[in-house]
């Protein structure tokens, strides 16, 4: 195909679609013009319709007034008849417990105190001391140690106050200061009681009268 009619083939083309254009612009300005008339047409009906409102009910008439009724005053109701029981419950009366007797006791004198028992006679006044009869250290030396005090290696010092009797033996005996060893104690008590002599105490007239005295005695462990 040569130039000029490739020429004329497009400019054919062209006058097509602006043809089918201008047909499109037509066709909706055609359509928009008499859907515009008949939305005006529809309007003007619709402004020159006039509805016509109901004539309103007629009213009503009031009901009559009920008729006058006489007022009747009401019935007049009597009381029932009291009826008395012929046999009527006993009247039972509530007795109240009488409360028991309330004793007070009175307090008890205590009876009297019975009277002191005399007093003891004061003990005859000492003409002459009690006196040791030999030498007591030989009874609290090494052959009378206690064997216990040994063994626990105690010593120490002993005071007992003796007792005295009339033919000067020793009655009673009491530790009054303690070596601290119980065996070395009774040890003392014993040989002075069993050993120690005294020549007995006496009176004004020279008669022999009961005495203590303190003993002193230092317990030393014996040398092996």
């Amino acid at each position: 195909m040569a130039y000029s009619d490739q020429k004329m083939s497009g400019g054919k083309v062209g006058a097509l679609v602006i043809v089918a254009l201008i047909h499109v612009a037509l066709g909706y300005a055609f359509i928009t013009g008499l859907a515009t008339n008949f939305v005006k047409k529809q309007v003007e009906k619709l402004n020159t319709f006039d509805v016509e409102e109901p004539p309103p009910p007629p009213p009503e008439e009031p009901p009559p007034p009920p008729p006058d009724t006489p007022m009747t005053p009401p019935p007049v109701v009597s009381p029932p008849p009291i009826v008395q029981n012929p046999n009527p419950p006993p009247v039972t009366v509530a007795t109240v417990p009488t409360p028991p007797p309330v004793y007070v006791q009175t307090p008890t004198v205590a009876p009297p105190a019975p009277p002191a028992p005399p007093a003891p006679p004061a003990p005859p006044a000492v003409s002459k001391a009690a006196g040791l009869k030999g030498n007591p250290g030989q009874f609290f030396g090494a052959d009378n140690y206690p064997p216990s005090a040994i063994r626990a290696e105690e010593q120490g010092r002993v005071v007992a106050k003796l007792t005295v009797g009339t033919d000067g033996r020793v009655t009673d005996c009491v530790v009054t200061t303690s070596s601290n060893s119980s065996a070395l104690d009774q040890a003392t008590c014993r040989i002075a009681k069993s050993r120690v002599r005294f020549s007995p105490a006496q009176d004004a007239t020279g008669n022999p009268i009961v005495s203590s005295y303190t003993l002193p005695v230092r317990w030393v462990l014996p040398q092996n």
